[in-house]
């Protein structure tokens, strides 16, 4: 996928400072500033300048804001990109309670991995025929830098990109193996070939955007709704030949078998009209689909 612009690449943001001890920072510097204020009144019944402890209450409020907005929480198998004033810093993929900057932007990015199961896609195979075709793509965020700054929404590239991916594969590939040449792969006959093509086709796509495919798998192929039944017809009619194909061919071998061990048995000697007789009501029974009913004959083949 050919493109000049610079990748981002994702670093760790340097050691953040423990949460918990900020907390409490936080929290006892609201008191603090109702102190400040109770000292500034009891001045001012006295005659005193209650100015300073005013100023300084007034002040600790948002300096209990400011420590409180600094506060960081991070879950199992997520993450947190840290921006100042719209410079990257890098992400924290530790797990816990942490205090960074106040006056930094983070961005939680999930690193579990998730599902995408495309719709059903109406696409031609490499013979022309409409199908439909779907698959179930996993895949996680590896790169959370790349993910958030080098394409506008990364889930939605991942659903459109793989929609892509697949319909360019399906294209490649005829639906049967019947249509197929020698040593082409075949949707249907060739599932985890075509499943392994699938995942390098859509990792390849999905680069840019940090994330990694981790399996994809084709989970509906169909003909479309039109030619549906036709090409049911003609995969019973493939079915009804290559039965009947394996019948003729056992039964061959079994006329061949009963003609060579009455000749070496000794058992009758038949000569090349009685052998084309003998192969002739052999096949009849052999292939037949119903039982055959036998005929007695009374006297010879030359009445």
């Amino acid at each position: 996928m050919p493109n000049d612009s610079p990748r981002s690449q994702e670093r760790t943001f340097d050691a953040p400072m423990p949460g918990v001890p900020m907390l409490l920072l936080g929290i006892l510097l609201f008191p603090a500033a109702i102190w400040l204020f109770v000292l500034g009144a009891q001045r001012d019944d006295r005659g005193l300048s209650p100015a300073p402890f005013v100023i300084a209450g007034i002040a600790l409020i948002p300096t209990a804001i400011l420590v409180l907005r600094g506060l960081v929480l991070v879950n199992p198998n997520h993450s947190k990109a840290v921006l100042l004033f719209g410079v990257y810093k890098g992400t924290i993929r530790k797990e816990g309670f942490f205090w960074i900057n106040p006056f930094t932007a983070r961005h939680d990015v999930s690193l579990r991995a998730r599902n995408f199961e495309s719709d059903k896609l109406k696409v031609n195979d490499k013979s022309g025929n409409p199908i439909e075709i779907g698959a179930v793509i996993v895949w996680r965020v590896k790169d959370t830098a790349q993910a958030l700054f080098d394409v506008d929404d990364y889930v939605e590239y991942v659903q459109v990109q793989s929609e892509s991916a697949l319909r360019a594969m399906a294209a490649n590939h005829p639906y049967d193996a019947d249509d197929a040449k020698e040593g082409e792969t075949s949707l249907r006959g060739s599932a985890d070939i075509v499943s392994n093509e699938l995942l390098d086709e859509v990792d390849r796509r999905l680069e840019r955007a940090g994330v990694d495919v981790m399996e994809c798998r084709l989970t509906h192929l169909a003909y479309a709704p039109e030619i549906a039944s036709a090409m049911l017809q003609r995969q019973q009619a493939d079915a009804v030949i290559a039965a009947r194909t394996k019948i003729v061919d056992g039964a061959v071998g079994m006329v061949e078998m009963a003609l060579a061990q009455l000749k070496d048995g000794g058992i009758v000697d038949l000569d090349e009209e009685r052998k084309a007789a003998m192969v002739q009501n052999l096949l009849v029974v052999l292939c037949s689909e119903r039982g055959t009913q036998p005929i007695v004959n009374a006297g010879t083949i030359y009445q």
